[in-house]
């Protein structure tokens, strides 16, 4: 899945679970889940840290960068690191993107992919936090 994605879903989790330490640990969980799911990639690397930092950015600024939400968002696109970071491939190698990950090529649409990442990261932010007055 696209990064964007990867973190809708796991905000998803994350609100759903209403616990911090839950959805950083199902985060990474989803994403492997998710890259199961044969899919298209984006192949600007630049948009697609972009699209994925600004879902995050907007979930901190309106739920807190410590709620569930933005946990789990930042859990499950965690594993995409290992695209741009070096460090994080023991010797050489990906972890989750690899030889034994469960990245799979598909049918699944980047558009489609925006579009749910969208819709579902609107929704998020527009909740009101419990305890809101609105």
């Amino acid at each position: 899945m696209i990064v964007s994605l990867h973190v809708a879903t796991g905000a998803a989790a994350g609100a759903a679970t209403g616990s911090r330490l839950t959805s950083l640990f199902v985060g990474p969980i989803l994403h492997l889940a998710g890259d199961r799911i044969p899919h298209r990639d984006i192949g600007s690397r630049r948009f697609e840290i972009g699209s994925g930092l600004l879902c995050l950015f907007l979930l901190a600024g309106k739920r807190s960068p410590l709620d569930p939400a933005t946990l789990g968002g930042l859990a499950s696109s965690a594993p995409d690191l290992e695209h741009v970071l070096p460090f994080l491939r023991p010797r050489g190698g990906k972890l989750f993107h690899g030889r034994y990950g469960w990245h799979r090529s598909g049918r699944f649409a980047t558009q489609v992919q925006l579009l749910l990442a969208g819709a579902i990261i609107g929704g998020l932010i527009a909740q009101p936090k419990k305890g809101d007055s609105r």
